[in-house]
């Protein structure tokens, strides 16, 4: 029971999250902020897919939220590498 109320808490705290993140991106005014707000919006809703997967004991869904955790790294550091050409 209190596991069911935590999850469901943090998932509504999450998706505040997200839709905070995007009134930010709507009103970001240079590609960096708005690159840093994606990932914010992206890792919250890898953790509402955990959150969620936890829920219903769905090893899948916790397996492919890990899964998108790597790639949403590797996408971070790709539009990093971009934003400042190159420059390390």
């Amino acid at each position: 029971m209190i596991l069911t109320v935590t999850a469901w808490a943090a998932t509504a705290i999450l998706a505040l999250s997200v839709l905070g993140g995007l009134w930010r991106a709507y009103s970001a005014e240079d590609a960096a902020t708005r690159t840093v707000v994606a990932d914010l919006v992206f890792f919250s809703c890898v953790g509402i897919l955990v959150v969620q997967g936890m829920l219903q004991r769905s090893v899948v869904s916790v397996d492919l939220s890990l899964i998108a955790a790597i790639l949403g790294i590797v996408a971070t550091l790709a539009l990093a590498r971009i934003l400042t050409r190159g420059r390390r």
